[in-house]
């Protein structure tokens, strides 16, 4: 039985991409500077989610069984990489705006 993890890595990760490009955006029209890094890191994040989405989307379109559990752990293991960035950049804009 084929896995369904690609499948919800893909729209998971999907979602955060856009989600992160609203926050880069915002933060770009703000006329926050100190908030420089925050989109420098949303930035890379995004891409981490973007890999993962094709990464995802790679597996669920392989034919072979070892290719797609490759491309599968792969896209988990760039996903989580993704979602721990995301967390230091929310810990990151939670204290910018607490002080």
């Amino acid at each position: 039985m084929k896995s369904r993890t690609s499948e919800h890595i893909l729209n998971t990760s999907a979602d955060l991409l856009g989600i992160s490009l609203f926050v880069i955006t915002a933060v770009q029209v703000s006329s926050h500077r100190e908030l420089t890094i925050i989109d420098e890191l949303t930035a890379m994040m995004s891409m981490f989610f973007a890999l993962a989405s094709i990464l995802s989307f790679l597996s669920i379109r392989s034919n072979s069984v070892t290719t797609t559990e490759r491309l599968e752990r792969i896209a988990e293991y760039v996903f989580m990489i993704g979602l721990i960035g995301i967390a230091g950049v929310i810990l990151l804009i939670v204290t910018n705006f607490v002080r």
